[in-house]
């Protein structure tokens, strides 16, 4: 039986999610509730159960008629589509048998005008595997996980210029404080910020008020701030960890250009690890580069672990074939090949 959760039940929405084994942060109520506010759409958790197989999906609803290349040509409330929360979903099943399951799943979607569904499967769990002949899946790039078994295996498992760069921020005087409050939200706020002025970030990047504070209220025991402090109080570099189910997930982070010879956020990331390890983590996702390149961001975190890396998968799924080449024909000149769905390419 296919039941659909909205965050009117978020109790029972997370009572569901942490029933499975290897649920994650993105799945909670708490995580899809921020993005909501931030624009992305409704979020919605389908909970299917019989007698062999289990399985939950978190996806946000979106109205097409809203994506502003469609503005004056399609009524609102009329298709939709669904994709993972920022950050990493997809179905989590636990049994055999999927046929019954991705049935009813898919007769809901149609029945409900749900035209496409994108997903970013979790580079950790690799929920990817089960779902090859429900989904057209491909593989993006590879992304770094460090092992939080032993506080000695984090120091081991750097790079020599890890470990050198830990060293010159404890020698710059570089502190880690960690903690969840008002003001360190907004202190890591107005940070984050310029950090993104700095790069040219598109807006979607830069988020409310409303959205840190849906984070502070709403992930109460799952998140807090991780921040770089000098000598003289400033507060130099910062980063939102998200935590669940013995995983750490390194968010949204932030650091003063000015200050970045420090290598603060080589040893945020270094004192985050030890502290998820002493406190029972088992991992600290660190993710991958910009677009799944191997680029300098990417080097920067592989710096962290020279152990197994783990890939990302994405999966595609047209559940209303026609509507999916309508759509495509009015948006016009949209090339398909590398943008999914390809209707809300910009």
């Amino acid at each position: 039986m296919l039941s659909v959760y909205t965050l009117e039940k978020k109790e029972e929405w997370d009572t569901i999610v942490r029933s499975f084994v290897d649920y994650d942060i993105y799945y909670l109520s708490g995580y899809v509730k921020a993005f909501q506010l931030h624009g992305d759409g409704e979020p919605l958790l389908f909970y299917y159960k019989d007698a062999s197989i289990r399985g939950i999906n978190v996806v946000m609803k979106r109205d097409i008629a809203k994506f502003e290349a469609f503005a004056g040509k399609l009524k609102e409330e009329n298709y939709f589509d669904f994709s993972t929360p920022y950050g990493y979903g997809g179905w989590l099943v636990e049994g055999e048998n999927l046929e019954p399951l991705f049935k009813q799943y898919e007769t809901w979607c149609r029945k409900n005008k749900i035209v496409s569904e994108f997903v970013r499967f979790h580079p950790v769990i690799k929920n990817y595997v089960t779902f090859e002949k429900e989904y057209d899946i491909v593989a993006l790039g590879n992304t770094v996980t460090m092992d939080l078994s032993l506080p000695e295996k984090i120091w081991a498992n750097m790079v020599s210029r890890g470990r050198n760069t830990v060293r010159k921020a404890w020698k710059n005087g570089v502190r880690i404080y960690n903690g969840r409050y008002p003001e360190i939200y907004e202190k890591f706020r107005v940070l984050y910020n310029k950090t993104m002025d700095k790069d040219n970030a598109k807006e979607y990047y830069y988020f409310s008020k409303e959205f840190y504070t849906s984070i502070l209220e709403d992930l109460p025991q799952n998140a807090q701030v991780f921040y770089a402090q000098i000598p003289d109080n400033t507060i130099i570099a910062g980063a939102i960890m998200l935590t669940a189910n013995k995983k750490i997930n390194y968010h949204l982070s932030g650091n003063l250009s000015e200050y970045s010879s420090l290598a603060a956020m080589n040893l945020l990331l270094y004192e985050a690890a030890q502290w998820g390890c002493a406190n029972g983590y088992k991992t600290l996702y660190l993710g991958g580069g910009v677009g799944a390149k191997e680029d300098n961001l990417f080097q920067f975190k592989r710096a962290f672990y020279k152990g197994e890396l783990n890939l990302f998968y994405i999966g595609k799924k047209v559940f209303l074939e026609d509507i999916y080449s309508e759509l495509v024909r009015i948006r016009g000149n949209v090339e398909t090949e590398d943008y999914f769905p390809a209707y809300r390419k910009i």
